[in-house]
C-alpha cells in the first residue's frame, strides 16, 4: 500500500513551475515550518495528528455502533462544515451504496447515512417525508452547541421524534466537546449518549474523531484501517527532511507557487469518482484554514476550487489550459478500481470508435489524467500529481492526514493561524443579532450602523 507524490510538472520553467533554484532553498523554509508546528503539538493547541492514535477515541466510535447494530436502517448526521463534508467524503469513497433512499437491498446489512448539511426548509421536510422516524438515528454534531443551523435541525427533529411517541435517547447521539458547550449538559439532561471532539482539534481538522469515526462505524467503514493509514502519513511526515515528508513537499509547493509565483488557485482534480466529494472536503481545509489577514495587515491564502476528471476535462479544463496562468492543478490517481469494464470490440471500421475495443473504462480514466496532466505542462501549467494504490480506508485516511499536515505547514509558512476562522465570525454575529440571541447587543448596532439598501442601486 503506497501513497506518492509526483511533482515533475511543477518544477522549472519548461511547465511553468518552480525553479531550481527556489526548490533548492526550500528545505531551510520547511525546517521553520516543521518546528513551529511541532512545537504546536508539543504545547497541545493542535491535535489532530495525534488523535489517530488515541485507543480510546477510536472505540468511542467502534463501541457505540456495536451497541446500537440492527436498530437503524438510516442514520442521519445534522451538521455543517466540517461536521459534515468530513463524514459525506468517506461516504461516498468508502461506502458509496450508503447514501441512496433506494438502496435497500445494497448495504451489506448496514444503515443508509444521510447528511443535513443546510438549513434550506424543503430539503429538511423532503427527508423528513421519507424516513422512517422509529429506524432513524440523528448523530448531532458541534463542538460548541451553538452552531445555528445544527441547532434549528436538532430543535425541529426533537419535536417531530417526540410528537411521534418515541423516546429522544433512542434516536439521538451528540459529538461535542468534552466538557464545553450546549450539547454536553443536555446530553446529561436528556440521558443520550455523547462522544468527544478534542478541544484541540478544529471542524475541518476532525474527520478522523467520532465526527467522521461514528458515522463511519455505523455505516461499516473499516475504522481501524481509516486511522491505520492516517497513522502511517505521521509516521512519514515526522521528518525534518522536506524531500522525504509528503505533507512538506505538498505545502511548500503550493505556497511557493503562491506568493512566488503568482498560482493563486489550487485546483483539487480526482480522477475518481468514489473521490468527488473529497475535492469539497479538501476546498473547506485550505480555505478556511489558509485565507487569512497576516500580521502586518496584508491578506493571504489560495483559492481552492474542486474538479473532476474526466468530467472536467470538457469543462473546466479549457480555463486550466487557456485562461489566466494562475492555477496549480492537483491531480489524484487511482492505480487499482475496485472494478473494471473491458470496451468491446466492435465497429472496427469506425475510426472514432474501434481504436477503445480492447481497453477498458479504468484504463481510459487512467490514460486521460496522465495526457491531461501532460498537456497542461507543455502549455507551462504546473501540475502535480498524487498516486494511490487504490481507494479504501488505508489510503483515503493517509490522503487526508498528508492534506491535514500540508495545511498546517502552509499556515506556517505564511505566518497565519491556520486553525482559527475570524473571518466567519462577523457573519454569525449579525446572524445572531438578527434572530434575537441573548448577548449579540454589540452585534446589533454594528448591523444597525450599516447603510440601508440604496433603491438607485437595485432593479
Amino acid at each position: 500500500m503506497a501513497i506518492r507524490i509526483d511533482y515533475s510538472n511543477m518544477i522549472g520553467e519548461a511547465v511553468g513551475g518552480i525553479s531550481e533554484a527556489d526548490w533548492a532553498a526550500a528545505p531551510a523554509s520547511f525546517m521553520k515550518a516543521h518546528e513551529g508546528f511541532a512545537a504546536l503539538r508539543k504545547d497541545g493547541m493542535v491535535g489532530f495528528a495525534d488523535v489517530v492514535s488515541d485507543d480510546s477515541l477510536r472505540e468511542q466510535a467502534m463501541n457505540f455502533a456495536a451497541l446500537v447494530e440492527g436498530k437503524y436502517d438510516d442514520i442521519v448526521i445534522l451538521g455543517i462544515g466540517g461536521s459534515a463534508l468530513g463524514p459525506i467524503a468517506l461516504r461516498t469513497a468508502l461506502r458509496p451504496s450508503a447514501w441512496n433512499m433506494l438502496s435497500a437491498g445494497s448495504r451489506d446489512g448496514f444503515p443508509r447515512l444521510q447528511v443535513l448539511d443546510n438549513v434550506d426548509p424543503e430539503t429538511i421536510s423532503a427527508l423528513l417525508d421519507r424516513l422512517d422516524l422509529a429506524r432513524t438515528l440523528f448523530v448531532v454534531t458541534s463542538k460548541s452547541g451553538g452552531t445555528a443551523e445544527t441547532m434549528s435541525q436538532f430543535l425541529i427533529i426533537h419535536k417531530s421524534v417526540v410528537d411521534s411517541g418515541l423516546q429522544p435517547v433512542d434516536h439521538f447521539v451528540f459529538v461535542t466537546d468534552p466538557a464545553n458547550g450546549a450539547l454536553r449538559p443536555l446530553a446529561t439532561k436528556l440521558g443520550l449518549a455523547a462522544l468527544d471532539i478534542p478541544p484541540s482539534v478544529g471542524g475541518r481538522f476532525s474527520v478522523l474523531t467520532p465526527v467522521g469515526t461514528l458515522p463511519a462505524a455505523l455505516v461499516g467503514i473499516d475504522v481501524t484501517a481509516l486511522l491505520a493509514g492516517a497513522s502511517e502519513m505521521v509516521r512519514r511526515c515526522e521528518t525534518t527532511s522536506l524531500l522525504e515528508n509528503p505533507a512538506g513537499i505538498y505545502g511548500m509547493l503550493q505556497w511557493l507557487a503562491d506568493t512566488k509565483y503568482g498560482k493563486v488557485i489550487n485546483v483539487f482534480m480526482p480522477y475518481s469518482d468514489p473521490l468527488r466529494d473529497f475535492a469539497s472536503w479538501f476546498v473547506q481545509l485550505w480555505a478556511e484554514s489558509l485565507g487569512k489577514h497576516t500580521p502586518d495587515g496584508g491578506s493571504v491564502g489560495q483559492t481552492p476550487l474542486a474538479a473532476l476528471g474526466a468530467t472536467d476535462q470538457h469543462s473546466q479544463v479549457q480555463l486550466f489550459m487557456e485562461g489566466p496562468k494562475n492555477k496549480v492543478v492537483t491531480f489524484v490517481a487511482v492505480q487499482d478500481r475496485a472494478t473494471d469494464v473491458s470496451i468491446p470490440r466492435a465497429f472496427e471500421d469506425v475510426k472514432e470508435l474501434g481504436y477503445l475495443g480492447g481497453h477498458t473504462l479504468g484504463e481510459l480514466i487512467g490514460i486521460e489524467q496522465r495526457a491531461t496532466a501532460g498537456a497542461l505542462a507543455k502549455r507551462g501549467r504546473p501540475n502535480l500529481t498524487i498516486h494511490l494504490d487504490r481507494v479504501d480506508a488505508w489510503h483515503v485516511g493517509g490522503l487526508m492526514m498528508l492534506l491535514e499536515m500540508a495545511t498546517a505547514y502552509a499556515g506556517q509558512l505564511y505566518g497565519i493561524d491556520a486553525f482559527n476562522q475570524p473571518g466567519v465570525e462577523l457573519g454569525k454575529q449579525f446572524a445572531y443579532a438578527l434572530l434575537g440571541r441573548p448577548g449579540a447587543d454589540d452585534a446589533k448596532k454594528e448591523w444597525e450602523s450599516i447603510p440601508a439598501p440604496d433603491a438607485r442601486w437595485s432593479v
